[in-house]
């Protein structure tokens, strides 16, 4: 069993959260609820849970205040968000899971299944931190990335990730340490979520960061040379793409 508590300013997405995880979630043990970010702050100290539920805005500051308060965090998070868009980007980069209002039932379940996982790793003040720094940075654009790899999760600077391999439902990750490590995340999802000015799909099976590009080499679709040493090809469909970046 999983103790949680809720955290809402709404009582009525309180009562509808309890009777959906009542139903469909009953291993998740509500411990209590709270309508404000005080009355949240000393019930979580009080009630110790595993798990909460957070929306983002509430009475007396938001989530990442609470949350920058309460450092180091022993407790897991499923943010609950009605609009906070910016955010959603935010919590995908370090692995975290949000729900969007009103909840949707299997969205719920896959939430709470993969905090059940999380919870055993016992890392959740690390990925709270690290999603914390990228709201504190003052310049614009998310700073740090969660990679899911075999043994846990790696948090890596976005600007350190030299080029993206495929590799089936995996992606190899090279960075400029030399590294090269197997993330269980498929390349679209890496596509998706990486900024377009700093990262560019030149092939369907590779990503480059353009700040890592030393040469193109021409060709039907040619090829580029990285900081690294590597030769990635540009397939000949992204080539145009590829050089709009340098407004070849």
């Amino acid at each position: 069993m999983i103790s949680a508590v809720i955290l809402d300013d709404e009582q009525n997405n309180i009562e509808a959260l309890e009777n959906l995880l009542k139903q469909f979630c009953p291993e998740i043990v509500i411990a209590g609820s709270a309508s404000d970010i005080q009355t949240g702050s000393a019930l979580i100290t009080k009630s110790k849970p595993q798990l909460v539920f957070l929306d983002i805005e509430m009475p007396f500051g938001n989530a990442f205040d609470m949350l920058e308060k309460m450092t180091p965090v022993t407790f897991e998070v499923i943010f609950v968000t009605a609009f906070e868009k910016y955010a959603i980007t935010a919590f995908k980069y370090v692995a975290l899971d949000y729900l969007l209002k009103p909840v949707n039932i299997e969205e719920l379940k896959r939430a709470v299944g993969r905090a059940k996982l999380r919870i055993e790793e016992k890392k959740a003040d690390a990925r709270i931190e690290f999603l914390l720094d990228n709201f504190r940075n003052e310049s614009p654009g998310l700073k740090k990335i969660g990679l899911a790899v075999a043994d846990g999760l790696i948090f890596e600077e976005i600007e350190n990730i030299v080029h993206l391999k495929a590799e089936g439902n995996y992606t190899y990750v090279f960075t400029r340490d030399g590294a090269k490590k197997l993330v269980s995340k498929n390349l679209k999802e890496f596509e998706d979520l990486l900024p377009p000015a700093l990262f560019c799909r030149i092939h369907h099976s590779h990503i480059v960061n353009l700040n890592f590009i030393k040469k193109y080499y021409k060709g039907r679709g040619g090829y580029v040379e990285l900081a690294d040493g590597s030769e990635v090809e540009v397939s000949t469909r992204k080539k145009d793409e590829f050089l709009e970046k340098f407004r070849i």
